[in-house]
């Protein structure tokens, strides 16, 4: 597992193609969508502290069926309760109900499934390995790539993540709206 900050770069990482995908504002939506649920699967971190003989870090909250379902229901929640608002700060007709919960769908998956493979790259340190592919594939799965507590690795990251977001976000917006790219 990378520390909250490799998480979050994480997260921004798997949101890039949104620069490619959306206008500006939708981009930032779905940036923000992404970079939230990177740090769900931790929940299990709280879970363990309520249930401790019941929930382990690393558990099912670190998998691709929980990440899935995770984002389900919670873009059903966040269409249901935030379509109109969306719709009138992105300022156009792009988001009906309907639209906006499969946006915020692969919003939610993408951070959710960001944070299970940077955790593949490096829970052996000092936690269990995930088991991303439970219950249909139950065996630890890790590449062991890096020591989760390296801060120049996680800042670093974290700090080229920052750059190409603003460098894209810049490329890709057209000149008269670069403004609006902030919902200031």
């Amino acid at each position: 597992m990378v520390d909250i900050m490799g998480h979050i770069a994480f997260g921004l990482l798997f949101a890039v193609p949104a620069w490619f995908l959306w206008s500006d504002r939708a981009s930032v939506g779905f940036l923000a969508l992404a970079v939230g649920s990177s740090l769900i699967p931790d929940i299990d971190l709280w879970l363990t502290i309520l249930f401790p003989a019941e929930v382990h870090h690393h558990g099912v909250t670190h998998t691709v069926l929980f990440v899935t379902a995770v984002s389900l229901v919670g873009s059903a929640i966040v269409a249901g309760l935030f379509t109109a608002r969306i719709d009138d700060w992105i300022e156009s007709d792009q988001f009906d109900v309907s639209r906006f919960f499969v946006f915020s769908f692969f919003g939610l998956l993408a951070g959710g499934l960001s944070h299970l493979v940077a955790d593949t790259l490096s829970a052996p340190d000092i936690s269990t390995p995930i088991e991303p592919f439970w219950p249909f594939f139950a065996a630890p799965w890790s590449i062991d790539l890096v020591w989760y507590n390296a801060a120049w690795i996680n800042v670093g990251f974290l700090s080229v993540m920052i750059v190409v977001h603003l460098v894209l976000a810049y490329l890709t917006t057209p000149a008269e709206h670069r403004h609006r790219l902030l919902p200031i």
